[in-house]
């Protein structure tokens, strides 16, 4: 599998993954077309995931710039295809209290609002007809044991002071007789504004959407190399150059090594794994009291998740390899399983009919970046931590607003740099040794 820390390009024109978005979301919308000559052009955005595509979007409609989006295989090709489909009110990995206590609360609130206003724009554009398989309100974070539940509650409460949050607390009974009877629940809470639908198709339609707007989705066109003259940036695909006036990196946890300096050591990425399952008959959703089709997460710090898709499906997610090259070894999705059926002791002879995994993007402080270079030439946005599928499209909205010149909300977001991993050549090491702390961690702390 492509491992962006070693191999210098995704490839060039490669057919989407065997996952069970790939084999139900039916015919990927016409593109533009590969790069075929040498052109010129206003902007240029490097990947055509939630990022690139929602700055492409709003170029278009709020700034009438028309970029040209350059894909290496598909639209949604990398995680914005492969992701569990989870909208959540989050971003990154660094917690609202954290935040307060590091910027001051003015800061941590309006890091809330952006997060917030993803998620008001994710439910925007799907409310122009993108069709997308979204799924009921709800998002129950689960604790996995029962010293976890106290946490929960103070974060619960926390929240409702801060932000006046609908926050349900929920027991252990409450959690098993009401919603599904995980068995490695210990009671949980609810917030009633995330959901879960089909990623693939929600790129989809935000690719439509881009395309009416006048902007160009151009796939199988992989930048080979990229060169400053003056004041161009010279992108050269297969068979042909693009002269951009300015270039949008909106490849994330898919950047390919030593790509660009200013991206260069400042991302981690990390294989998450998922697993579908056969679908689940009336007897098992009985004997597993699977009520609800809410998205759900535990609290360990190597977390897993999952929901119940609208064909009876279970999707069930966690962490990966460490490497490319071990992604597609069949022990992980088989990991995945078993613990699923700790879960769910009932589903003991189910069995996977999808796995697949795919590269999210880690920064150093937890937090995603939207940043530039110093003559506003070279933009980037990476480092979403796992759960940008929501805040992707507002950092692409903020992306627009700065590639035409336009303020973005003073905030460590838009204003920092993505922070440098010291010693990156070791980032897999200690990867490597967080995991081994996780485990530890999860299982006796």
């Amino acid at each position: 599998m492509y491992d962006p820390l070693h191999d210098l390009s995704p490839g060039c024109n490669q057919a989407y993954p065997d996952s069970y978005w790939a084999s139900i979301s039916g015919i990927a919308p016409e593109h533009d077309g590969a790069i075929s000559v040498d052109f010129d052009v206003d902007v240029a955005i490097i990947g055509a995931g939630y990022t690139g595509l929602s700055c492409a979007l709003h170029l278009a409609r709020e700034h009438g710039i028309k970029a040209h989006v350059l894909e290496a295989n598909q639209s949604a090709w990398g995680c914005s295809g492969r992701n569990a489909g989870f909208i959540l009110k989050s971003s990154g990995r660094k917690s609202y209290s954290q935040m307060a206590k590091q910027w001051g609360e003015e800061v941590m609130r309006g890091i809330y609002n952006e997060m917030s206003e993803g998620v008001a724009t994710v439910n925007a554009l799907i409310d122009e007809g993108i069709d997308c398989d979204k799924q009921n309100a709800g998002y129950i974070k689960v604790a996995h044991k029962p010293s976890k539940l106290q946490e929960l509650i103070a974060l619960a409460k926390l929240q409702q002071n801060m932000f006046g949050y609908d926050v349900e607390i929920l027991s252990k009974n409450d959690v098993r007789q009401q919603y599904m009877d995980d068995r490695n629940a210990y009671g949980a809470i609810r917030y009633q504004d995330g959901f879960g639908l089909n990623p693939l198709k929600l790129a989809w339609g935000y690719q439509k959407l881009a395309q009416q707007a006048g902007a160009k989705i151009h796939c199988a066109s992989p930048v080979e190399s990229w060169e400053e003259q003056g004041n161009k940036q010279l992108l050269k695909t297969p068979n042909g150059t693009l002269s951009a006036q300015k270039v949008v990196i909106a490849t994330n946890g898919y950047t390919p090594k030593n790509f660009h300096s200013l991206t260069t050591n400042r991302t981690l990425p990390v294989l998450s794994q998922i697993i579908v399952t056969e679908p689940l008959t009336e007897a098992q959703l009985a004997a597993c009291n699977f009520l609800t089709s809410n998205v759900v997460m535990d609290t360990r710090a190597l977390k897993y998740y999952y929901r119940k898709l609208p064909d009876n499906r279970i999707l069930f997610g966690g962490r990966g390899a460490i490497t490319g090259k071990s992604a597609d070894d069949p022990y992980y999705a088989q990991r995945l399983l078993s613990v699923l059926k700790t879960s769910f002791p009932a589903l003991a002879n189910i069995k996977t009919n999808y796995a697949w995994s795919g590269w999210i993007c880690m920064a150093l402080d937890d937090l995603p970046h939207i940043y530039q270079n110093q003559q506003q030439s070279v933009f980037y946005s990476m480092g979403y931590c796992g759960s940008g599928v929501s805040f992707s499209v507002q950092a692409g909205k903020r992306l627009a607003e700065k590639v035409a010149e336009k303020p973005v909300p003073n905030l460590p977001l838009y204003n920092k740099a993505l922070p440098k991993f010291p010693f990156a050549p070791l980032r897999r090491v200690g990867q490597w040794g967080y995991f081994h702390y996780g485990k530890i961690k999860d299982q006796w702390f």
